[in-house]
């Protein structure tokens, strides 16, 4: 009973990377930010720890992650959309009629 460990004995869930390897130099997209800051005389010490996140190694560039986002769902939602619309025709053939009813009460 108690915690959550049910016998696993495995490491942590993750590892923390040490934040030396971190360098706004290899985001170019940081590099801007930061070059923009000191135009104006400003520094954020904090702009290091955006780095993971525009890491091309890991993440590929920005047009790739954009490329990735859109075509993640496309084919599935693509495929919906043109069933939902011969699904809609079909019922309108089948269910509706054919009527062409505009609230029009004769």
């Amino acid at each position: 009973m108690g915690g959550h460990d049910h016998g696993h004995h495995h490491g942590p869930p993750y590892t923390i990377p040490d934040y030396r390897i971190y360098k706004v130099e290899d985001a170019p997209l940081l590099l801007r930010t930061q070059n923009a800051l000191a135009a104006k005389g400003l520094k954020d010490p904090w702009l290091r720890n955006e780095v993971w996140r525009y890491d091309e190694k890991n993440w590929g560039s920005y047009s790739d992650r954009i490329k990735i986002t859109f075509k993640r769902g496309f084919k599935i939602g693509f495929t919906a959309f043109v069933l939902t619309v011969v699904g809609t025709k079909i019922y309108d053939l089948t269910v509706g009629g054919g009527h062409d009813d505009h609230g029009e009460h004769h």
